[in-house]
């Protein structure tokens, strides 16, 4: 029994160090044991969710498997209908999913479902307008209380509210951009790519692929009813490298020290010094040296020592950089190569795997990781689902 508990206090404590799409403030206990779930791995089993690409001919919704983190099993566990819900966050206690609907403005929407973490039931709450087109990402809060959208088309983001039940409220804000960058074609505008809290949870960072800018805002802790998360009039822009054209980003897992940003037109990580809401370029290296201009997801390994990035287009793949310990500055050290477009992957909380949503051939891959080294070795233990496109852990409930 003894054994049972040490097990579920350490995974519950990789869990909260691997949430990168959630705020939360450093030291601030009191936030960090509301949000904690009470997880019980089950011998090493969480839930992977899988957001999808759905057709009439081929996946539905969002899929859930059970996943083993010791050995790289999977089993299909259920799966619940909604339109191309192609990026999905979790709440801080893993009882609600919150998905948008990636589709032009007239069909774009977000959706709240409550998740039974013994069964593995989903089941819708309710949906809202997004009033933008193609939502492509969504956050939430470490509070749980306000979720965000990152709008591609509509080059926005638009935010909502949490009420007690999990079910979200019609949108609150949403906050347009202006600009542009040097391709005429995928730079014509504003493009939102990806929308994420600092690991201090007083800013909200977004990255605007269309105007090679990343912004900040300040974060509204305690909004009455109705009134915005974020404080538009606290905008501050950071100016990329001209043509990179801004995806994803991560923070590094030891405090947020340091913020990495894939551009997906120029294949180039950015690497930058982060300190209270302020960011200082050090570094810039390909992830792509193939020009294909699709770089995709970006993710950094628990335990800190190695990058990881997605290429998409062209030797579709995975770059894999070890970092500097006291820099953080990064060294390629690797080359996965992978299944057609890997849209985004997803590192398992002890740091063993990691696994590829390759969309175009319509599966997930499970690669184990060298913890030594951080190079991957596929294990051949593909989980077979139509066009995924986002992947989620969740933990398992105690089966008392």
């Amino acid at each position: 029994m003894i054994k049972k508990i040490v097990m579920a206090v350490m995974t519950a404590a990789l869990l909260v160090s691997c949430t990168g799409n959630r705020s939360g403030k450093t030291g601030d206990r009191n936030a960090s044991e509301e949000t904690l779930p009470a997880i019980e791995t089950m011998g090493g089993d969480l839930f992977l969710l899988a957001g999808t690409y759905t057709s009439k001919e081929g996946s539905k919704g969002i899929y859930l498997y059970r996943f083993n983190i010791d050995t790289g099993n999977s089993d299909s566990v259920s799966m619940v209908e909604v339109d191309n819900p192609s990026y999905l966050t979790l709440s801080p206690d893993e009882r609600f999913i919150y998905t948008v609907s990636e589709n032009n403005e007239s069909g774009s929407a977000v959706h709240a479902f409550s998740l039974d973490r013994r069964s593995g039931k989903m089941e819708l709450l309710n949906s809202h307008p997004v009033n933008s087109s193609g939502p492509c990402y969504i956050t939430i809060d470490s509070k749980g209380r306000n979720v965000h959208t990152a709008n591609y088309g509509g080059g926005t983001i638009t935010s909502f509210q949490v009420k007690e039940d999990g079910t979200l409220t019609p949108a609150v804000s949403m906050i347009a951009f202006k600009g542009s960058g040097p391709d005429s074609i995928r730079q014509e505008r504003p493009h939102l790519h990806s929308v994420r809290y600092s690991p201090d949870g007083q800013y909200l960072f977004a990255a605007d692929l269309g105007s090679d800018r990343l912004y900040r805002f300040s974060v509204n802790d305690t909004p009455f009813e109705g009134q915005p998360g974020l404080l538009e009039n606290s905008l501050k822009e950071f100016v990329t490298p001209a043509g990179i054209g801004p995806r994803h980003f991560d923070f590094h897992p030891d405090g947020g020290r340091y913020l990495y940003l894939l551009g997906e037109l120029s294949g180039e990580v950015i690497v930058y010094d982060y300190s209270f809401g302020e960011l200082t370029q050090k570094q810039v290296i390909a992830a792509d040296t193939t020009g294909a201009r699709g770089s995709a997801d970006i993710h950094i390994s628990p335990d800190g020592r190695f990058l990881y990035a997605s290429n998409r287009l062209q030797a579709d793949g995975i770059a894999i950089f070890s970092i500097d310990p006291d820099e953080g500055t990064l060294t390629k050290t690797g080359y996965q190569l992978t299944a057609k477009h890997p849209r985004n992957f997803v590192i398992t909380p002890n740091g063993k795997f990691l696994l590829v949503a390759g969309r175009d051939d319509n599966k997930i891959q499970v690669f184990r990781i060298d913890t030594e080294t951080g190079l991957l070795t596929d294990t051949h233990q593909d989980i077979p689902v139509s066009k995924p496109v986002c992947l989620k852990f969740a933990g398992t409930a105690r089966n008392d």
